[in-house]
Formats: C-alpha cells, structure tokens, sequence
C-alpha cells in the first residue's frame, strides 16, 4: 500500500513523462489561452500556437506561428478531445438524427448532407456531413476544426463540435429555424420578408464578412456569399454558413507572405462584388441567374428611372425610398468592374458596413424627431 505522498510523486513523474512526450511542456493549457490581440473580436492564429512563451504582437511572427499549429493538431489526434469545441460520439449523432433519416437537404457538389438533430442533452443543432476530401489527413481535418470552433460572431453560424467514425466525419453546427434566405425569399408558401428584415440582412451579412477577412489574422477562411449560404434563425437574424479553411494558404502566408496578400485580396475583390448581387437579390426578390442580368440592370446609367419598377412586388410598396437608393446604390459599387482588374472593386467590405450603419442610424434620429 502506497502513502499519499508517494502516490502524489508517482502522479506528478507520470505527468511529466507526458509532457515530454509530446514535446511541448504546457500542451492544453497553450492550446487554449485566450488571443491577446487588443481588438476582442479579433482572431490571432497565435492563441493556437503550443507555446508557453508570450507572443509579441507582430503578424510576421503571428504567422509563423501557423507552422506549429498544424503540428499540434497531428499531435492531437493521440487525444479524445480538442480545445474549443465538442467531440461527439458517433452514436450520439445516429440517435440524435434518428439513424440519419431527417435530412434537410441533400449532398451538393460543395457540401455534405445536412441532418436536423436533437441530442439528448436538449441540444438541437443542424449536423452535417464533411466533404471527405481526399488528401485531407486528420491532422490538417482537427486544424480545421479548431479554427471554425474559435469564430465566435453573431452573424457566422456557431459550430458546436464533430464526430468521427472509421469512415465518415460530421460538424454540429447551430439549427437555423428559417433556412436559408433563398427560401425566404422564393418560397410562394412562406411569408415574404419584410423591408426592415432586408435592409438588416444586408448589414449583418457585411458585418459578418468584415469579421472574417479583416479580424481574423491571417484571413485563411472562405465562404461564397449567396443566398443559399445565408443562413435565418428563429428571429430571422441573418447568419452565414458553410465557411471553410483553406490549409493551403497557412503555408503561402508563411513562405510567401505577399503571394498570400496577393491571394486575400483577390478575395475580398471577389466576396465584394457576390455581395452586390446578393443586395440586388434583396431588393428585387430574383434570383440572380447566370445571364448577369441583375448587373446590367443595375449598372445602367438611367438606373434612377427605373429602381421603383424593379422592387420586390411582395413588398406591397411598404419599403423607405431612401434606403432602397442607398441599398441601390451600394449594388452599383459592388457590381461595378473596371477595364482593368486593378480597378476592380470600388469599395471595400469595412466602408460599406460603415456606411450602410451610418444611414440607418441617421433615418432612425430623423424619424424619432419627425415621429
């Protein structure tokens, strides 16, 4: 029989052995210490780092850092769970979807099937079913993990946790009572959104945009905005889905940091104009096609004559004339390309936040004093 204090010293030589076998002395405890960055919503790659020194706050060493990151995440996969987010059991996932039977859509091309399901802590969430991605090993899949499992914005749907089989992987994401904003919009059975709904769209999807190209250090996620990636909660806040990492850029923003700046501003060239359409998309209730129609109409130099004319007849009329010509007017911005692709995009993702929450502030003074 041991005494107390020898089992104390048998716990604290067996804990050591561990640390040394992974090789970083502090391995959770780095994993998952908060950023530092003064910006509290934004994220700093180097809260992911296995490093128990502190890191100055420089992107050059900030990006460094992503190196270690994808090592500690091959190291994890000795380990049943991983910092920031849930691992379920994938028996919890079959009960919780009934045996997989309550899909709410279908695999496409560029996402996996999407279950509605009901845990039994109470939790009810949407899981779907990873891309299995060949070439993607589990090291570079917890990577992943990890980072989708840090954003933490109220316009960006939460992702809760995964599961993972022999053969199948799953991500436990937030249930989003609506849908998508397609259904909202051109579903004929459902209630047309109304225009205040709209504008507010457009400003939480800006919002959320901005959060992930301009406060996550380096920009490494990527999302395509469209109406079918909008996700609405029960409350009709607008959120989106279906952002994914890109793991090839962790090694360009090392190796070739201006080849990367490169590629994240393409980018943001290219997020703005999608979120042009999606605006023109809001405002006139038409999906916005292959043909570019949308953007012809809207780039036309006699646009003012016709605006009222394109509105969404399930509007009924009852939309602010102002805030139709400001969302008009931020469509036309976006959507406008220049002769030559350095002159392409306008305005930038931060400018239009900032202006569209600027008009909506000032109508609203205006109409308390008029009201």
């Amino acid at each position: 029989m041991l005494s107390k204090r020898e089992r104390a010293r048998k716990q604290q030589d067996r804990r050591k052995e561990q640390r040394e076998s992974t090789g970083h002395p502090s391995f959770h405890q780095s994993l998952g210490r908060q950023c530092r960055s003064s910006n509290p919503r934004r994220i700093c790659c180097s809260a992911l780092t296995p490093v128990s020194r502190p890191v100055p706050a420089r992107r050059g060493l900030c990006l460094e850092e992503w190196a270690a990151s994808a090592a500690v995440s091959a190291s994890a996969a000795r380990v049943r769970t991983l910092p920031f987010v849930r691992r379920f059991r994938m028996r919890e996932v079959e009960a919780a979807t009934n045996g997989f039977t309550t899909a709410l859509e279908t695999a496409g091309a560029a996402r996996g099937t999407a279950y509605r399901a009901r845990f039994a802590g109470g939790l009810v969430a949407t899981v779907r079913r990873a891309s299995s991605g060949e070439g993607q090993d589990r090291g570079d899949f917890y990577l992943e993990v990890q980072l989708l499992g840090r954003l933490n914005h109220r316009h960006v749907v939460r992702l809760h946790g995964f599961s993972e089989g022999h053969r199948d992987r799953f991500l436990v994401f937030d249930h989003m009572e609506n849908r998508s904003l397609k259904e909202c919009l051109h579903d004929p059975l459902r209630t047309p959104l109304d225009w205040r709904t709209r504008l507010q769209v457009a400003i939480d999807i800006a919002a959320a945009l901005e959060y992930l190209y301009y406060f996550c250090d380096p920009p490494v996620f990527h999302v395509s905005v469209n109406s079918s990636n909008v996700m609405m909660d029960a409350n009709f806040n607008a959120k989106l889905s279906d952002v994914s990492v890109i793991s090839h850029d962790i090694k360009r923003a090392i190796t070739n940091a201006e080849s990367f700046q490169g590629q994240v501003e393409q980018r943001r060239r290219e997020l703005v104009f999608q979120y042009g359409v999606l605006v023109l998309e809001l405002v006139t209730g038409q999906s916005p096609g292959g043909d570019g129609e949308l953007v012809r109409w809207v780039q036309e130099p006699g646009l003012a004559g016709s605006m009222h004319r394109m509105v969404d007849a399930d509007l009924g009329g009852a939309y602010d004339a102002r805030e139709l010509r400001d969302l008009v007017l931020v469509a036309r911005l976006c959507t406008r390309r220049g002769d030559d692709d350095d002159d392409a995009g306008v305005v930038s993702i931060p400018q239009i936040v900032r202006y569209l929450q600027g008009k909506v502030e000032r109508l609203g003074r205006c109409d308390n004093r008029c009201g």
